[in-house]
């Protein structure tokens, strides 16, 4: 078994998309190139249509997601700023993170891991907070969190939301739901490798950008006017030449596929997968409702594995015999649960089959 015989069904890196490889060996021009440039605006059109927004400040973040995530708070939080934070898995607790090293004081609301987090409960968790903050689709649980409500009732605080693990895979609505401030990563259901952040940014948020953030690298002040600065663009640093090439790639795939036929591609593969596995006996983590069709998580059935394998055993059993990668649990659920991603390139029918089949296998011993 090959590396490139592998099926990436982990929560981390989905398989690119064939055309996203090919992008790949395109000449690398310079970042000041004018069809670099036009290249670099038309990508972010492309990110606009993919968030459902207008926000002339759309653009990836060099960097991974969690580039994205430090870019979206050090930019708007100075030190005493309240930020309201939810947090029902790992990645809502790396915000708050994220927003203490930025001196913010973090006001957590925490929801039990499986289960989504109530709006009203951020809502009333500070009378005035400059930020609330929330995971859309949580990667360590395959959790749904509801956006709307909050955009609907923050009044003036930034809603700001982590949508690494959603943006191509379910509906995301930047600007009907309100959102101010958003990051997402490449390397989920966009179906490109990790190495870029897409960010947006809506112009009441960029009327409350800080004059001088912590970072430099990620200095909004001066990142915009090199992406949206037109033919006065100012330098900041070398784009990754190469990883846009290879995002515009992904964004065109799943433009001319469609945005809803991606969803419905992405929840067919989800309903297949979760309803196979409760067939074999397997039983959802995530909280009925709100379980994510490209990210599904199963509580590993302990009692059905054969006499002396362990979790991780099956896992390297997955990847070693048939060539298939699947995720553990985090946090105290590390060796609990099991995370099956469905996304991109990787939400095929036969790729649930084959790993349905797989596990089959395996527990029968």
């Amino acid at each position: 078994m090959t590396h490139s015989d592998r099926i990436l069904m982990g929560p981390g890196p989905c398989n690119p998309y064939p055309e996203v490889i090919e992008a790949f060996g395109r000449p690398v021009l310079g970042h000041l190139d004018p069809e670099f440039i036009s290249l670099l605006d038309d990508t972010g059109e492309r990110l606009r249509q993919v968030f459902r927004t207008d926000n002339p400040l759309t653009f990836p973040v060099s960097g991974t997601g969690s580039a994205g995530m430090e870019a979206a708070f050090v930019n708007f939080v100075e030190p005493g700023d309240v930020v309201v934070i939810g947090v029902n898995g790992v990645f809502g607790g790396r915000m708050c993170d994220v927003a203490a090293r930025a001196g913010a004081e973090v006001v957590r609301v925490d929801a039990a891991w499986g289960t989504a987090i109530e709006p009203q409960q951020l809502l009333d968790a500070h009378p005035d907070p400059k930020i609330i903050a929330v995971v859309h689709a949580e990667t360590s649980t395959g959790v749904r969190n509801d956006i709307a409500d909050l955009g609907a009732a923050k009044g003036d605080a930034l809603l700001l939301i982590d949508c690494v693990t959603s943006v191509g895979g379910i509906p995301v609505e930047l600007d009907e739901w309100g959102v101010d401030i958003a990051y997402s990563g490449t390397q989920k259901c966009l179906g490109v490798p990790p190495g870029l952040a897409p960010l947006s940014v809506s112009p009441a948020a960029v009327e409350r950008i800080i004059e001088r953030p912590q970072s430099w690298y990620l200095d909004l002040n001066m990142i915009a006017r090199y992406v949206t600065g037109g033919s006065a663009r100012a330098y900041h640093h070398t784009a990754p030449i190469s990883m846009i090439y290879a995002l515009h790639a992904g964004l065109g795939v799943l433009l001319d596929e469609g945005l809803v036929a991606s969803f419905v591609r992405h929840q067919s593969c989800g309903d297949t997968l979760q309803t196979g596995l409760v067939e074999m006996g397997f039983e959802m983590f995530a909280e009925q409702g709100h379980q994510l069709p490209q990210l599904t998580t199963v509580v590993v059935p302990t009692d059905r594995l054969p006499a002396g394998v362990g979790e991780a055993d099956v896992r390297r059993q997955l990847l070693g015999h048939y060539g298939i990668e699947i995720g553990g649990g985090l946090g105290e659920f590390a060796g609990k649960v099991w995370r099956i991603g469905l996304m991109g390139h990787t939400a095929r029918r036969r790729n649930v089959t084959l790993l349905l089949g797989a596990l089959g296998e395996i527990l029968a011993g």
